[in-house]
């Protein structure tokens, strides 16, 4: 029998691109570039079908339909209100959709799919009373696939002294602890929601350094939802755009770049 996964407090449970020019063709809404290097046999590690979840009068996913391939790192990008923590939280099986059908490494997302999701939410907290030492061993005890070794090492990358309290922490310091409390864990699939808001840009830096380090050429599907593209743009191979609910624009990151230049100024174009 699978067992249940503790979420933790708070509700817890890759270069620039080329500037546009002249001779390039305008992106526009809709499009899903394409590259030959995608591989074809594949089964995706995200797929989401007509997707619509509604709050009230707001409707925060609108028939979204999406696919996400296995073993890349994933930009989930649009302006605050576009659905992207509504689809993590969807994704992450703690928000059930209104219509649609959503499969995360195959399965339909719930509490037996933890085991293959890590998932941190926007500005999450960690127990005050807890050292960095004390919130490894109890991911170690509640966390499925949390790797201790790999913890410590990332705290070392990301200068994290093991005997701080969660309450004595910085707003960085914490953002640094609670991202590998969720990176250091073996799973398929990682979700990511606004890891940088609100962090100061040393903390940013040594973040990034981490992601670096943790998922680099492995078969872990990382999604990220950030507007801080300067840190992380250079991470990204695939890359969504969305806005009120739908996708605008999907596809692999470089040939996005080829077309509309880096990931920033291809929000401008969808956005301003």
């Amino acid at each position: 029998m699978d067992r249940q996964v503790h979420h933790g407090p708070a509700g817890w449970s890759q270069g620039d691109g080329a500037q546009v020019t002249a001779g390039r063709p305008p992106l526009s809404a809709g499009m899903s570039a394409r590259t030959e290097n995608e591989p074809a046999n594949r089964p995706p590690a995200v797929r989401c079908e007509g997707l619509t979840k509604q709050y009230g009068s707001k409707r925060a996913l609108d028939g979204l339909t999406l696919e996400v391939p296995q073993g890349r790192v994933v930009g989930v990008l649009g302006p605050n209100g576009a659905g992207k923590s509504t689809l993590f939280r969807v994704l992450a099986g703690l928000v059930q959709p209104d219509a649609g059908r959503v499969e995360v490494a195959g399965q339909l997302p719930g509490w037996r799919t933890n085991r293959q999701i890590a998932y941190l939410p926007d500005r999450a907290r960690w127990y005050r009373e807890h050292t960095v030492r004390d919130a490894f061993r109890y991911a170690e005890q509640f966390l499925l696939g949390f790797q201790p070794e790999q913890a410590l090492e990332l705290a070392a990358w990301m200068q994290l002294d093991l005997d701080l309290r969660a309450g004595d922490m910085s707003r960085g310091q914490e953002a640094r602890l609670m991202l590998i409390l969720c990176i250091a864990r073996r799973v398929p699939v990682i979700l990511l929601d606004e890891p940088f808001a609100g962090i100061d840009a040393v903390s940013r830096a040594r973040i990034t350094e981490g992601l670096v380090a943790r998922i680099g050429g492995g078969e872990t599907t990382v999604l990220v939802s950030t507007h801080e593209l300067a840190e992380v743009e250079a991470l990204f191979d695939h890359a969504v755009f969305l806005n009120a609910g739908r996708v605008l624009m999907q596809g692999p990151a470089d040939e996005l770049r080829r077309r509309g230049g880096s990931m920033q100024e291809i929000m401008q174009q969808l956005y301003v």
